[in-house]
């Protein structure tokens, strides 16, 4: 299914999305569908299961996703204003260890201003090709920029950048430098049991979160249209867990996205969510995508993960599953910018 993105100046209502949701009750797809089958592949300290095409397979039943109708619905949510000013601001740029990273500001979707750090290599002959970096529940930008962290942001930051792209990550809303959204409080707020008597919620829900997050996605890769020294058509991205799914949303609903890779993305049952993953690989079209994830990740087992992959339709996609649970080890790395550099 080819769904093109229309450029409304406002996303259709929850109410009407909703209308047209249940009104769409049948499971995708309907008979089971051909799908890789699985082959091991074993090497040094890292236990990998990838996918190889062209064998049927019948596990259809853990993962539902919306019909036509109430997907074309549901992507008219994630559409924009593209004539809404970016107001882009330089607010600090430094040179460290032959790169350059430029911390910029821009006017996102709703209004509010989105920080984010673009960084490149200071020798370079000429414009770059530029992956976006997508972190995790709770985390930042800077997890990217960070050595030993959960999703070892800054072993895939240098890769990428080794390999000759410019990388590009924002805070997701209410995270990093976003906070002040949130009152200055987590994503995950803390609860004093000796004053709270109710626990305390954030002003955002999940859904408002990622549905934001991937609309400003959008509008940062218009600045990256803006910048010379970027290759804009030649734009991937990468996303863990939180930011995983949104790999699937904003390559679903952006079609400027040439790869993708998501890695330990988090299940969603309900194909009634309006973020679950899987309402978003018609999209995606056929264009190379890459899912890395945990053999024992506590946050969406083997068959879900079989069941969202087998949704993809593109002729270049690949499943890969690590020895390990939902944060991997850097093993997983390598995959991702292989994959990368053969598909951008």
């Amino acid at each position: 299914m080819n769904l093109k993105i229309g450029r409304s100046t406002q996303a259709i209502g929850i109410l009407t999305l909703l209308a047209l949701v249940r009104s769409s009750w049948a499971v995708e797809p309907s008979e089971p569908k051909t799908r890789q089958n699985v082959v091991a592949v074993r090497e040094p300290n890292v236990a990998t299961e990838i996918s190889k095409p062209d064998v049927a397979a019948t596990e259809t039943t853990v993962v539902e996703r919306l019909g036509d109708e109430a997907t074309r619905a549901l992507y008219e949510i994630y559409d924009y204003d593209r004539t809404i000013p970016l107001e882009t601001r330089l607010v600090e740029k430094r040179e460290k260890e032959g790169t350059i990273r430029e911390k910029v500001v821009f006017r996102g979707v709703q209004g509010f201003l989105v920080p984010a750090y673009l960084e490149y290599v200071v020798e370079r002959t000429g414009p770059l090709p530029c992956v976006l970096l997508l972190h995790g529940w709770s985390g930042s930008k800077e997890a990217f920029w960070q050595d030993g962290g959960y999703i070892s942001g800054g072993n895939v930051r240098r890769a990428l950048l080794d390999a000759g792209y410019a990388v590009l990550a924002l805070d997701a809303q209410i995270h990093g430098d976003r906070i002040s959204q949130n009152d200055f409080a987590p994503v995950n707020h803390f609860a004093d049991p000796a004053l709270d008597k109710t626990p305390r919620k954030g002003y955002f829900t999940q859904r408002e979160i990622y549905i934001q997050t991937t609309r400003d996605y959008r509008r940062a890769i218009d600045y990256l249209e803006t910048r010379p020294d970027i290759i804009a058509s030649r734009i991937g991205m990468l996303g863990y867990s939180m930011g995983g799914a949104q790999t699937f949303l904003l390559t679903g609903v952006e079609q400027r996205i040439k790869t993708s890779v998501a890695v330990c993305v988090p299940a969603d049952r309900s194909k009634f969510s309006p973020i679950a993953p899987q309402n978003f690989t018609a999209g995606i079209g056929d264009r190379p995508f890459l899912m890395i994830m945990g053999t024992t990740d506590e946050m969406c087992s083997l068959d879900q993960a079989r069941g969202l992959y087998a949704f993809i339709d593109s002729s270049k996609k690949e499943l890969i599953f690590i020895d390990g649970g939902h944060r991997l080890p850097p093993d997983y790395v390598p995959h991702a910018i292989e994959w990368i550099r053969k598909h951008l």
